[in-house]
């Protein structure tokens, strides 16, 4: 089998976590360009200029999003993408007064997040 086809093996559950880690960085990706709260999250957690770091955020996760995705240069991908999630989690914190449940906007996903993109830094 081709490193590829290996890369796709959904046999293997290092495969899923994986690639669900990098395909979760689309919608991310998406609201970023189209939902006006994205920018004003960026600007309440003190990031400035707020939208210089909300299109370096995007282009992180763009990059992250393939390299997971893909099974390229794993180990490096899912360590950034652990950092860039710690500091999203940091900055909903910090806004949100530490609400701790993502569906009241706490930072509990992005924390989630991190300690996957975590696994699969240590695992890649």
């Amino acid at each position: 089998m081709s490193a590829l086809a290996q890369n796709f093996n959904l046999m293997n559950e290092f495969n899923i976590l994986r690639i669900i880690c990098g395909a979760f960085f689309i919608p991310h990706i998406y609201a970023k360009f189209v939902v006006p709260e994205a920018l004003g999250l960026f600007k309440a957690a003190g990031f400035k200029p707020a939208k210089t770091w909300m299109y370096v955020s995007c282009v992180i996760e763009i990059v992250l999003a393939i390299a997971l995705i893909l099974g390229v240069y794993t180990t490096i991908a899912g360590a950034i993408g652990a950092v860039h999630l710690l500091v999203a989690a940091a900055a909903v914190w910090k806004v949100t007064g530490g609400k701790w449940l993502w569906n009241i906007g706490g930072y509990e996903y992005c924390l989630f997040w991190a300690i996957c993109c975590g696994v699969v830094a240590i695992h890649g």
